[in-house]
Protein backbone atom coordinates (compact mmCIF):
# COMPACT_ATOMS: atom_id res chain seq x y z
CA UNK A 1 0.00 0.00 0.00
CA UNK A 2 1.62 3.44 -0.99
CA UNK A 3 0.97 6.19 1.06
CA UNK A 4 1.21 10.21 -0.05
CA UNK A 5 1.52 13.32 2.00
CA UNK A 6 -1.82 13.78 1.85
CA UNK A 7 -3.39 10.62 2.85
CA UNK A 8 -0.79 10.49 6.25
CA UNK A 9 -1.76 14.09 7.42
CA UNK A 10 -5.01 12.68 7.23
CA UNK A 11 -4.86 9.52 9.15
CA UNK A 12 -2.70 11.33 11.77
CA UNK A 13 -5.24 14.02 11.97
CA UNK A 14 -8.33 11.18 12.49
CA UNK A 15 -6.40 9.01 15.26
CA UNK A 16 -4.44 11.87 17.05
CA UNK A 17 -6.67 14.71 19.37
CA UNK A 18 -5.89 18.02 19.46
CA UNK A 19 -5.55 18.65 22.69
CA UNK A 20 -6.14 17.05 25.92
CA UNK A 21 -9.79 17.16 27.79
CA UNK A 22 -8.20 17.39 31.17
CA UNK A 23 -4.68 18.00 32.57
CA UNK A 24 -2.94 18.99 35.79
CA UNK A 25 -0.22 21.37 36.19
CA UNK A 26 1.25 24.26 38.17
CA UNK A 27 0.67 27.71 37.66
CA UNK A 28 3.84 29.65 36.69
CA UNK A 29 2.79 32.97 35.61
CA UNK A 30 -0.13 34.94 35.55
CA UNK A 31 -0.58 37.38 32.58
CA UNK A 32 -4.06 38.79 33.92
CA UNK A 33 -7.34 37.99 35.72
CA UNK A 34 -8.28 35.84 33.48
CA UNK A 35 -5.01 34.45 31.51
CA UNK A 36 -2.52 31.96 33.40
CA UNK A 37 0.68 29.82 32.39
CA UNK A 38 0.25 26.25 33.13
CA UNK A 39 3.20 23.54 32.81
CA UNK A 40 1.64 20.95 30.67
CA UNK A 41 4.19 18.30 28.88
CA UNK A 42 7.19 20.22 29.76
CA UNK A 43 6.10 23.33 28.29
CA UNK A 44 4.15 26.68 29.67
CA UNK A 45 1.09 26.57 28.50
CA UNK A 46 -0.91 29.91 28.39
CA UNK A 47 -4.61 29.10 29.67
CA UNK A 48 -7.44 31.49 28.86
CA UNK A 49 -10.08 30.91 31.61
CA UNK A 50 -13.28 29.97 29.66
CA UNK A 51 -16.53 32.19 30.24
CA UNK A 52 -15.44 35.24 31.67
CA UNK A 53 -13.28 38.34 30.76
CA UNK A 54 -11.66 40.28 33.84
CA UNK A 55 -10.56 43.94 33.20
CA UNK A 56 -7.47 44.82 31.41
CA UNK A 57 -4.80 45.36 32.97
CA UNK A 58 -4.75 49.37 32.57
CA UNK A 59 -8.60 49.38 33.14
CA UNK A 60 -9.67 49.75 36.67
CA UNK A 61 -10.22 46.68 38.77
CA UNK A 62 -7.64 45.13 36.18
CA UNK A 63 -4.64 45.11 38.75
CA UNK A 64 -7.14 43.63 41.68
CA UNK A 65 -8.27 40.61 39.07
CA UNK A 66 -4.99 39.76 38.21
CA UNK A 67 -3.76 40.03 41.86
CA UNK A 68 -6.60 37.80 43.28
CA UNK A 69 -5.90 35.25 40.38
CA UNK A 70 -2.33 34.88 41.59
CA UNK A 71 -3.41 34.77 45.26
CA UNK A 72 -5.41 31.91 44.05
CA UNK A 73 -3.74 30.21 41.91
CA UNK A 74 0.49 30.95 41.37
CA UNK A 75 2.27 28.39 42.66
CA UNK A 76 -0.11 25.74 43.31
CA UNK A 77 -1.22 22.69 40.78
CA UNK A 78 -4.21 23.26 38.98
CA UNK A 79 -6.75 21.30 36.96
CA UNK A 80 -7.20 22.64 33.61
CA UNK A 81 -10.64 21.22 32.00
CA UNK A 82 -10.36 22.20 28.34
CA UNK A 83 -13.46 24.04 26.35
CA UNK A 84 -11.68 24.99 23.67
CA UNK A 85 -8.48 26.72 21.85
CA UNK A 86 -9.06 30.82 20.63
CA UNK A 87 -8.22 32.32 17.80
CA UNK A 88 -4.46 33.04 19.42
CA UNK A 89 -3.91 29.59 20.31
CA UNK A 90 -4.54 30.02 23.96
CA UNK A 91 -6.55 26.99 25.79
CA UNK A 92 -9.42 27.96 27.05
CA UNK A 93 -10.96 26.44 29.99
CA UNK A 94 -12.59 26.27 33.51
CA UNK A 95 -9.40 26.14 36.03
CA UNK A 96 -10.03 23.83 39.53
CA UNK A 97 -8.21 24.88 42.07
CA UNK A 98 -6.40 22.38 44.81
CA UNK A 99 -9.82 23.23 46.86
CA UNK A 100 -12.03 22.65 44.50
CA UNK A 101 -12.92 25.52 43.83
CA UNK A 102 -13.76 26.80 40.20
CA UNK A 103 -11.24 29.32 39.54
CA UNK A 104 -13.53 31.07 36.60
CA UNK A 105 -16.50 30.93 39.02
CA UNK A 106 -14.35 32.61 42.11
CA UNK A 107 -13.59 35.42 39.81
CA UNK A 108 -17.15 36.49 39.02
CA UNK A 109 -18.56 36.12 42.66
CA UNK A 110 -15.77 38.14 43.98
CA UNK A 111 -16.78 40.84 41.42
CA UNK A 112 -13.44 40.95 39.33
CA UNK A 113 -14.83 39.28 36.05
CA UNK A 114 -17.82 39.72 34.37
CA UNK A 115 -19.83 36.72 33.05
CA UNK A 116 -18.44 36.53 29.06
CA UNK A 117 -21.78 36.16 27.82
CA UNK A 118 -21.22 35.32 23.66
CA UNK A 119 -18.82 32.63 24.62
CA UNK A 120 -21.01 30.94 27.71
CA UNK A 121 -24.30 31.80 27.05
CA UNK A 122 -25.84 28.52 28.17
CA UNK A 123 -23.59 28.46 31.39
CA UNK A 124 -26.59 28.48 34.31
CA UNK A 125 -23.81 29.56 37.00
CA UNK A 126 -22.09 32.65 35.63
CA UNK A 127 -25.30 34.41 35.31
CA UNK A 128 -26.23 33.65 39.02
CA UNK A 129 -22.99 34.52 40.70
CA UNK A 130 -22.66 38.37 38.30
CA UNK A 131 -25.92 38.93 39.58
CA UNK A 132 -24.99 38.51 43.36
CA UNK A 133 -21.58 40.38 43.14
CA UNK A 134 -23.46 43.51 41.30
CA UNK A 135 -26.44 43.39 44.28
CA UNK A 136 -23.59 43.11 47.10
CA UNK A 137 -21.28 45.81 45.10
CA UNK A 138 -18.50 43.72 45.42
CA UNK A 139 -15.36 44.34 43.43
CA UNK A 140 -15.94 46.36 40.08
CA UNK A 141 -19.42 46.51 40.71
CA UNK A 142 -18.58 49.33 42.98
CA UNK A 143 -18.09 51.95 40.38
CA UNK A 144 -22.08 52.77 39.36
CA UNK A 145 -20.61 52.32 35.50
CA UNK A 146 -17.71 49.69 34.99
CA UNK A 147 -17.08 49.29 31.56
CA UNK A 148 -17.27 45.59 30.48
CA UNK A 149 -13.88 45.11 28.71
CA UNK A 150 -14.79 44.34 25.14
CA UNK A 151 -16.19 47.88 25.37
CA UNK A 152 -13.02 48.86 27.03
CA UNK A 153 -10.91 47.46 24.59
CA UNK A 154 -12.98 48.75 21.26
CA UNK A 155 -12.75 52.19 22.68
CA UNK A 156 -8.87 51.79 23.04
CA UNK A 157 -8.49 49.98 19.53
CA UNK A 158 -10.87 53.45 18.14
CA UNK A 159 -8.55 55.72 20.02
CA UNK A 160 -5.43 54.01 18.35
CA UNK A 161 -7.41 54.38 14.84
CA UNK A 162 -8.02 57.82 15.30
CA UNK A 163 -4.20 58.71 16.57
CA UNK A 164 -2.67 57.06 13.41
CA UNK A 165 -5.41 58.77 11.21
CA UNK A 166 -4.28 61.66 12.65
CA UNK A 167 -0.53 61.01 12.34
CA UNK A 168 -1.37 60.26 8.35
CA UNK A 169 -3.02 63.30 7.89
CA UNK A 170 0.13 65.51 9.26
Amino acid sequence: MRWNIRGVAIALLATTPLFAATFSGKVIGIADGDTIRVMHNGMAERVRLWGIDCPEGHQAFGTRAKQFTSTHAFGTTVTVIVKDVDRYGRTVAIITLQDGKNLNYELVRAGFAWWYRAYAKNDTVLPQLEAEARAAKRGLWTDPHPIPPWEFRKIVKDQRQARRRETIIR
